[in-house]
Formats: C-alpha cells, structure tokens, sequence
C-alpha cells in the first residue's frame, strides 16, 4: 500500500547515523484498515446470504458430527436410525392420515331434512354399492339411530350426537352397549376426525342395525311391575301358610 510503503521507507536507517524515523503503530494500523476498506479489495466478496448459508452448514456439520460420534456405529449407525425413524414417520402418517383439528363441541347427528330410516339405510346401500364407505358409515348410523326413534326407543332431539344416542340406546338396550358406543365412535372418526371408513366397518354397523331390529328393550316399569307381582304373590302364599 502507498502509506506503508512510504512509511516502511521512512523506517529506513539514515546514513548519517541518526536513529531510524519509526511510525506509530496504531496510526499505521489506522493507515492499513483505511486502505482495505476501500470497494476495490470487497468486489467478490461473497453476499450476506452466502454467508449465512456457509455458517448454517457449518452449523449442521459440526452437530453430524457430533451425533455420529455419540450413536453406535458412527455414520452408519446414525444414518440407520434416521432412516428408522423416517419410516416409522411414514408408517404412521399413511396409517392415521393427515392430522385435523376436531371441533371443540361434536356437531348433530341428523342434517336438517328429516328422513326415515328406511330412506337412511336405501342411501347408505347405495353409497357402499359404488364403494364409498364414509358416507355408508354415516347413513347407516343415521338409519340405525332413526330407527331407534320410530320405535320409541329413542326421543326425537334433532341437536343428537352420535355419542348421546349411543348412550341412551344403551340403557334400553343394555346387551348392545358396547356396540353402540364404537358405532358412535366410528361415525364421528369418519365424519369429524379425518378417518377412512372400511367396507368390514360398514358390515359391522349394519349387522348392529339389523340385530337392533329383533332385539326388544328393557322396560324399567315393566320389570318394576313384574317385580312387585312377584313380591305380592310371596306375601299372599306366605298369609295363607300362616
């Protein structure tokens, strides 16, 4: 540079045997800092984003490092688990689909046209005919629910869920319970949490509907009823014994 050269001469010893002229160090640094800072010396000086992407990659250099130092088997061991891990990833994702959110409260069960359960249950053949098992699922829980209401198993309530008409089927119908109870939940899997339904899960709920069908209910008043017959009788025999 101009100014270091110049100062490096002045730096020279003189002849006539004087001490050498010495330039400050810190005006010399100055000098030098100025001289480097001009655009001249920066023209290829890579952008603030190569930069930043040279540090990242540095960044995840040393921590592969790192970790195939600290996993058996080094790289390869590491590699392997990665790969594990990604194709458990995979497993799940294909097997449970996208995740969605659920409603903060499960919407009804019924639309708002009311149909009967024979229009219910034509509609879900219809739909299983051309393979289409989510809206199968859900007619035919909407058939199997109706059908319950047109027997006066089940109150008409328009805002049910499948849930609420799970559980006060099951308490006139104690013996389809836990049926009920995994119909419900299939239906709202389907309907509300991203499921796919199956044609064995369709067969099953319509099995459920048809064995609802022929399957009477539990009276309370009238096994309150036959209870109290039996207790009258008892008295009566037990006076006439005495």
């Amino acid at each position: 540079m101009p100014e270091a050269a110049g100062s490096a001469v002045r730096a020279l010893p003189r002849g006539d045997g004087e001490p050498p002229v010495t330039l400050p160090r810190d005006p010399a640094r100055e000098a030098a800092r100025r001289e480097l800072s001009k655009q001249m010396y920066h023209e290829n000086d890579p952008s603030w984003f190569q930069r930043a992407l040279d540090a990242l990659w540095e960044w995840v250099g040393k921590l592969f490092d790192a970790a195939s130092s600290a996993a058996p088997g080094g790289t390869l061991g590491l590699i392997v688990i990665v790969v594990a891990v990604l194709a458990v990833l995979g497993a799940l994702w294909w097997r449970l689909g996208t995740p969605r959110r659920r409603p903060t409260s499960a919407p009804v069960l019924f639309d708002d046209r009311p149909r009967s359960a024979a229009e219910h249950r034509a509609t879900a053949e219809a739909h299983a005919a051309q393979g289409h098992w989510n809206q199968a699922v859900q007619e035919r829980m909407r058939a199997l629910v109706r059908a319950l209401e047109e027997r006066a198993l089940l109150e008409l309530h328009p805002g049910r869920t499948a849930d609420e008409a799970a559980a006060e089927a099951g308490r006139a119908l104690p013996a389809h319970t836990g049926r009920l109870h995994t119909a419900a939940r299939n239906f709202d899997d389907v309907t509300y949490g991203g499921r796919t339904a199956t044609e064995e899960s369709y067969r099953r709920l319509t099995e459920l509907d048809r064995d609802l069908e022929r399957t009477s209910p539990r009276l309370a008043s009238a096994s309150a009823g036959s209870h109290n017959r039996s207790d009258t009788g008892g008295d009566a025999r037990q006076g006439a014994a005495g």
